[in-house]
């Protein structure tokens, strides 16, 4: 199981770590950010294609920030992706 650590921009998460083994997530966890939500959202991936889940949390947004914790999984999970 590989581990990637990823540094947000323009949310209030500062970091966002998770493994991919077989093309799965395991183990998403935010620092900061809005806990209960994040923590969700790490919950609701657990075992998860990689792939569909950046397609299903790419774009969506948080107020008028342009981005979203979440988007910025999608972007952690298709940079990780990318440097397997």
């Amino acid at each position: 199981m590989k581990s990637y650590s990823y540094t947000p921009r323009g949310v209030c998460s500062r970091n966002i770590s998770f493994e991919i083994e077989d093309g799965k997530l395991h183990n998403v966890k935010f620092l900061g950010g809005c806990h209960g939500n994040l923590l969700a959202i790490g919950k609701l991936v657990e075992g998860a294609d990689a792939r569909k889940t950046a397609e299903l949390l790419k774009n969506n947004i948080c107020g008028s920030k342009g981005t979203s914790c979440a988007d910025q999984l999608s972007k952690a999970i298709i940079q990780a992706l990318s440097e397997e």
